[in-house]
Parts: C-alpha cells; structure tokens; sequence
C-alpha cells in the first residue's frame, strides 16, 4: 500500500522559512517522479514543484520559483520542500504526490498533508 506522510508545517511570519517533508513507503520511491501540491483555502489543488527520480531535474510553478527548494533522499525515501521568504498567499494545506506535474496539470493527492500557515 503506497503511504506518503508529510510533516513540518506549522504557523510563521511572513518573511520566515520551513521545510516541509515527506516519509514515503509502500513503492519503489526511487523509480518515481515526485511533486509537491498545495491545496488553498476554497480553492483547488496547485502544482508546486516536481523533482525528477535522480533529483537532477527539478521544475516550480512561477509563484514559488526562486523561493522554494524540492530535494529528495531515495536512501531514506524522503522527499523534501525548504520554502524561504513566505507570503501570506503561501497557506495552503502540502502534500506530496507521485508522478510528475506542471502549471497545467497537477498529479491527484492521496494522503494528508501538512498545514502552513503564513501569518504575522
């Protein structure tokens, strides 16, 4: 049974940083495309970032572009997100997905996500 259980958000000013993670179990993480999708209030989901089986090839959606960091450690079959320079347009319920998405097509969320939150 594929399981992905993110952990990391929590509440921070904006201007601050946090770094999202993801445990991974139940596939061969190794062999697959991983990305990370947000989920705003009232909204639907948005594609993030997609990082590529090796790492090498990492791609973002314009909003966080410069900003967030998507990296992954197959050893550890954990995928990660360090986002900088938080805005208040940033909150959203994270998730981690398999497969690959771009700014039109965002892979489906199957787990529980974590929640950010950019207040002062």
């Amino acid at each position: 049974e594929v399981q992905l259980v993110e952990s990391g958000g929590g509440l921070v000013q904006p201007g601050g940083s946090l770094r999202l993670s993801c445990a991974a179990s139940g596939f061969t993480f190794s062999v697959y495309g991983m990305s990370w999708v947000r989920q705003a209030p009232g909204k639907g989901p948005e594609w993030v970032s997609t990082i590529s089986t090796g790492g090498g090839i990492t791609n973002y959606a314009d909003s966080v572009k410069g900003r967030f960091t998507i990296s992954r450690d197959n050893v550890k079959r954990a995928l990660y997100l360090q986002m900088n320079s938080l805005k208040p347009e940033d909150t959203a319920v994270y998730y981690c997905a398999t497969g690959g998405g771009t700014d039109k097509y965002t892979p489906p969320i199957s787990s529980r996500g974590t929640q950010v939150t950019v207040s002062s």
